[in-house]
């Protein structure tokens, strides 16, 4: 029996110290919570204000582009005096620091402080009506860098363990390379078009990448996004009878520049529609230019689930998009997070 509850005890320490944070010797607990859930460490009475109503609303945000009303985030809020040492291996944490002694609002973030994967970002600044007013500037930075910092730990997870038969047609299709989950085991190939998807009747997760001439100047706006996708997804995405195909709900597309590899990339997402049928869902997509080979690549995931939640999906699919790597290109880190100033780890 003591020999039983010695090995428990065992193991127990090596899920509890299971990462190391590259120091020889040194381990850190893995980071607790759920993908998407924040903690906010606030003082209850600023919490209650404009000031802390303020970072609730950013973090509150619906998630664009889902047919459904979904938040950006959990949220979950603990005072300073209750930030104990349980609280602080969450994976993703909010501090709100508000003193005098500051002169103007600022960010700061530390990654891996308590546990791993995590990041702490601090927002500092010398009142409360700066505070609320900064927090309203930078809501999109806000949701941004959580947002990527998920993505990015996903993408950590593929780097490990992706889909080589989809690597490796869209190396040999494309010139390019990409990481998808293993799950995407069904395909289809077109005209300098493929697809891959994992084909089940709900929670259907799906990849498509394309590429076409760059002639046009107007290619990187909303309209010709639009006509170019419903004219490819036409020809190679047809529903279950004569007459069906899959289109783009145009009212619903929203598109904005991001930066993927350095490079220019038109982000675009929104709804599309199986014509001639009640099918339909979310849809995220990159369109990049190909310098080398003076073309368009543009590499999109959709997801079918009708009747459930959404976002984790799409957002679990959408970190693929940022490790296609176009040719003369290195394999993609971490995407950049959007926040300048980082602290040293404070262990």
């Amino acid at each position: 029996m003591k020999k039983y509850l010695f090995f428990i005890s065992m193991a127990l320490v090596a899920l509890t110290f299971s990462s190391c944070n590259g120091k020889k010797g040194v381990f850190t607990p893995t980071s607790s919570g759920r993908a998407y859930e924040i903690l906010v460490v606030v003082d209850h009475a600023l919490w209650e204000r404009p000031a802390g109503r303020a970072l609730f609303d950013v973090l509150d945000t619906d998630v664009p582009g889902l047919p459904q009303s979904e938040r950006s985030f959990r949220i979950m809020y603990t005072s300073p005096r209750d930030y104990d040492s349980t609280l602080k291996l969450i994976r993703n944490i909010i501090i709100v620091d508000v003193r005098d002694i500051y002169t103007k609002p600022a960010f700061k973030y530390a990654k891996d402080v308590y546990a791993a994967p995590q990041l702490i970002l601090t927002i500092q600044a010398p009142n409360e009506q700066e505070f609320e007013k900064f927090v309203e500037e930078n809501k999109q930075q806000i949701i941004d860098f959580f947002t990527r910092a998920e993505m990015n730990r996903q993408i950590s997870q593929l780097h490990n363990k992706h889909n080589d038969y989809i690597s490796t047609k869209v190396g040999s299709k494309f010139d390019c390379d990409i990481w998808l989950p293993s799950e995407l085991s069904s395909s289809k190939e077109g005209e300098d078009f493929f697809w891959a998807s994992t084909n089940t009747a709900t929670g259907d997760q799906n990849f498509v990448i394309y590429s076409y001439p760059y002639t046009d100047k107007d290619t990187f706006t909303k309209e010709y996004f639009i006509h170019k996708r419903d004219s490819v997804m036409k020809a190679n995405i047809p529903g279950a009878k004569e007459g069906m195909y899959m289109s783009t709900d145009s009212i619903t597309v929203d598109v904005r520049p991001i930066d993927v590899h350095g490079d220019y990339t038109m982000e675009a997402r929104g709804l599309w529609r199986m014509k001639g049928d009640f099918m339909g869902g979310p849809f995220v997509s990159h369109t990049r230019l190909d310098k080398t080979n003076q073309r368009i690549v543009t590499a999109e995931v959709f997801v079918y689930s009708p009747n459930k939640l959404k976002r984790n999906l799409v957002r679990m699919l959408e970190a693929s998009l940022y490790t296609l790597k176009l040719p003369t290109e290195k394999t993609q880190g971490e995407i950049p997070l959007g926040v300048a100033r980082e602290e040293q780890t404070n262990k």
